[in-house]
């Protein structure tokens, strides 16, 4: 493993030899560190530390301060991996306030790139961001800052129409230069269809086996999620003898292709329940994190 600072042409060389990119929620010093030493190629300060660090129900109250804070603790001790941080809601609500949010996080925070939510409504905002220097990565399918817009975590692109919608978005936030994707809870042919079509690395979450790499949060990861853990996920201390050597088995699992498996993909005909097929309306219950 090169040990030379991973950047967004980095992780393009990786999808074009087929390597598979492995990304993981962090949110403090110490575990950037059991991150990075495990080979981590991204690490995303997510908004989803409302839930997991905070007890936030959901991502909507996480604000600019607290991402720009958790933000910091990590970039003061990465070496190598690539460190994207989630704008907050409404955060980028328009090109201006994107702008600000984006240089605090860039420029205080010490992200190298930031993630926001949305597809057409963001599309401007992104080509704003790009055209002065701030990467950007875009975030489709199931979107967990507008959870309370949605009724709740569901699957998306389950039809057609939605399927159709979330290919375009993904086109047109590319060309407005998004670097990265994140494919969230969607069937995994369009997950594999898009990694494909697109030349930006497309990274998934309960999307299939067929991207260009996978990330979780890291919580779910090291099975300190309370209640059901999300179907998408898997407790990887189990068999392992400390975080560490979780973290590696995660990183090893990924690059090999084995995780996710077929038991980790919801509307895929192989993997899902035949009641959950019949009504694809219905939300799929998953538990409290499942957004990143």
């Amino acid at each position: 493993m090169s040990s030379d600072p991973i950047t967004s042409a980095s992780l393009v060389r990786m999808k074009k030899k087929g390597e598979r990119i492995v990304c993981l929620t962090c949110y403090d010093a110490a575990f950037c560190r059991v991150l990075e030493a495990a080979g981590v190629d991204v690490l995303l300060v997510g908004d989803s530390l409302g839930m997991v660090l905070q007890g936030q129900a959901t991502t909507v109250p996480v604000n600019l301060e607290h991402m720009v804070y958790h933000t910091r603790c990590v970039s003061n001790v990465r070496e190598r991996a690539l460190l994207i941080a989630d704008m907050p809601f409404l955060s980028y609500a328009t090109p201006q306030r994107a702008f600000s949010a984006a240089e605090r996080l860039m420029g205080e925070g010490g992200a190298a790139m930031v993630k926001l939510e949305g597809g057409a409504a963001v599309v401007e905002t992104v080509r704003a961001l790009t055209r002065f220097g701030a990467p950007v990565c875009a975030h489709l399918g199931l979107l967990p800052q507008s959870v309370h817009q949605l009724g709740g975590y569901r699957y998306q692109g389950k039809d057609d129409a939605s399927s159709a919608a979330i290919r375009a978005d993904a086109l047109s936030l590319q060309d407005a230069g998004a670097s990265m994707l994140v494919l969230e809870c969607v069937p995994q042919q369009l997950a594999s269809d898009l990694s494909v079509e697109l030349e930006i690395p497309v990274i998934g979450i309960g999307a299939g086996n067929r991207c260009n790499g996978q990330v979780l949060v890291l919580h779910d990861l090291l099975g300190l999620t309370p209640g059901r853990r999300p179907r998408f996920s898997h407790n990887f201390m189990d068999g392992s003898s400390s975080i560490a050597e979780a973290i590696v088995a995660y990183v090893t699992a990924v690059r090999s292709g084995k995780f996710p498996g077929p038991e980790h993909t919801c509307f895929d005909a192989m993997a899902c329940s035949a009641d959950a097929l019949k009504d694809r309306s219905s939300p799929v219950v998953m538990a409290q994190h499942v957004g990143l």
